[in-house]
Order: C-alpha cells, then sequence, then structure tokens
C-alpha cells in the first residue's frame, strides 16, 4: 500500500456542476481506464495500480455518486452513466483507450462500448452485471449493508462476496462504511439499482460490440456466477475468456499480480 501511494495522484474536475474525484497514474500515451462496481470507490483497484502503470496511463474515477465523487439527487440509469463517461473522456482529452470494468462498471463498460466502439481499443470485463435477472445471497447482504452501513453487516457482506473463506482486510469494510454513511449515499446506491432493473438486459446490445475482448470472472463468484459468463461470451463477437480458480467476485483484489498479468497480456496482444 505505501507503494502505491507513491505513483498515485488524486484529481478532481467538475462535470456539469458537480464534483468528479479520479486517482490517475503512470505517463505512457496509452491509456486504461478501470470502472469500479456498485458502492465502491477507485480504491478497488489500487491493488493492481503499480502493474498497470508501468506502461500505462491509468485513470480511475469514482462514478458520479459513488466513492468521492459529487451524489446529486438524479435517476441513476445506464444512460446516465453513459453520458457520465462520454463527458468524463472528453474533460479529461482522450479520445482512444482500453476499459476495464468491474461489476457495475462491466455493464458500464460493455453499455458505453457497444455505442463507441472506434474509441475502446480493448475492453476487459469483470464478472459484469448485467445479466443476472435475480438476486443472490450474496448481493442482498451487500444491498443490506448499504442501507445499513456498520461493522457488522459490510463485514457479512464482504465475507460473503469474498468466494474464498479468507479474511477481509479492515480497510475494505471500514471504507465501504464511511463511504455509505456519505449525504445522498445511500440515495445513488438504490437508485442505481432500480435504473439497471428497470433498463434492458446489458446482453442485448453484446453483439454491437466489435471491440476485442476479455472477460474475467472468479470461479467461486457468488455475487453474480460465473455461469452469466456465457451470455457475454456467446454475443460478444471478439472475446476471450479466462477463469480465475479460487476468487470471488473481485478478483483484482484477491489475487492482483495474476490478475494483472493475464490482463495486460491481453492488453499488450501476447
Amino acid at each position: 500500500m505505501v507503494i502505491v501511494a507513491k505513483i498515485v495522484e488524486e484529481k478532481f474536475l467538475k462535470i456539469d456542476g458537480n464534483k468528479i474525484r479520479y486517482l490517475e497514474s503512470g505517463h505512457s500515451k496509452k491509456t486504461v481506464v478501470l470502472l469500479h462496481g456498485l458502492g465502491a470507490s477507485a480504491e478497488r483497484w489500487l491493488n493492481v495500480l503499480p502493474y498497470f502503470s508501468k506502461n500505462y496511463h491509468v485513470i480511475v474515477p469514482d462514478l458520479i455518486g459513488f466513492g468521492l465523487s459529487d451524489k446529486p439527487h438524479i435517476d441513476y440509469t445506464p444512460e446516465l452513466f453513459s453520458e457520465f463517461l462520454e463527458k468524463f473522456f472528453a474533460k479529461i482529452g482522450i479520445a482512444h483507450l482500453n476499459l476495464i470494468g468491474s461489476s457495475l462498471g462491466g455493464q458500464i463498460a460493455a453499455n458505453y462500448t457497444s455505442t463507441h466502439t472506434d474509441e475502446i481499443e480493448k475492453l476487459i470485463l469483470v464478472s459484469p452485471a448485467g445479466a443476472m435477472q435475480q438476486s443472490t445471497p450474496a448481493l442482498d447482504a451487500y444491498v443490506m449493508a448499504a442501507l445499513y452501513p456498520n461493522e457488522i453487516t459490510a463485514k457479512n457482506a464482504f465475507e460473503l462476496m469474498e468466494g474464498s473463506g479468507e479474511e477481509v482486510p479492515q480497510e475494505i469494510i471500514t471504507g465501504f462504511v464511511e463511504r455509505m454513511q456519505l449525504p445522498n449515499a445511500k440515495l445513488a446506491f438504490m437508485s442505481t439499482i432500480l435504473g439497471l432493473k428497470n433498463s434492458k438486459p446489458i446482453t442485448t446490445k453484446l453483439d454491437s460490440i466489435k471491440t476485442p475482448t476479455l472477460i474475467i470472472w472468479g470461479s467461486e463468484d457468488p455475487v453474480i456466477p460465473i455461469d452469466y459468463a456465457d451470455s457475454f461470451i456467446s454475443s460478444i463477437q471478439d472475446c476471450r475468456f479466462f477463469r480465475m480458480d479460487g476468487c470471488g467476485h473481485t478478483p483484482y483484489v484477491q489475487e492482483p499480480e495474476i490478475f494483472a498479468t493475464k490482463a495486460l497480456e491481453f492488453l499488450n496482444g501476447i
């Protein structure tokens, strides 16, 4: 964690009057943007940042409504997040990039790429949301932790989401509780869930993705089970798949070196 802190810069910008926070690292001309999941923040990617920033300019936003970004009273729909990305990329001046999204961030990344294929050079989706139409016990526990954020509910949720039985780092639990206690955090969280439920499944848009794509999924994911990977693999034209054995919903947190190695092999054309 000390090593990461030395190479990452925290920055802020304004989009439609809303303050947006993001992390930036690396000085390459090649850019990779990392999108976090529901209720998370840019910090979820800290374990893999040192690997990516060696050869890439890495940008990790707190999506609008999450982390330390503003949480306006708006409807958090898939269309909103696509518009947000479009404005965010324009604001920081990047036209061509590689995009990596986890869970909700994966659904947002896939949705955006389906209509901006020429902008996205390569796409990596990590246990993406959007195909599963019903909840799971782990997701239910996570929603409960968001609505009633405390050490007990958060610890229970993250232990279920981990999927491996290993102890969850305390900073993950504490960080989630602190974020969910921020003004309007619960509103944005629940509005996002409702927005996703009332939208068409992402599978209806996947055949529009022409960008080379890699799907990475934890074999023990209890939030969005790995069985849903087939919906993405069969629909995206140029799609590869890597199963991360023994990992739950966030393999880049559990096994950052393995995750980064496979992701970079794909991005670098190996």
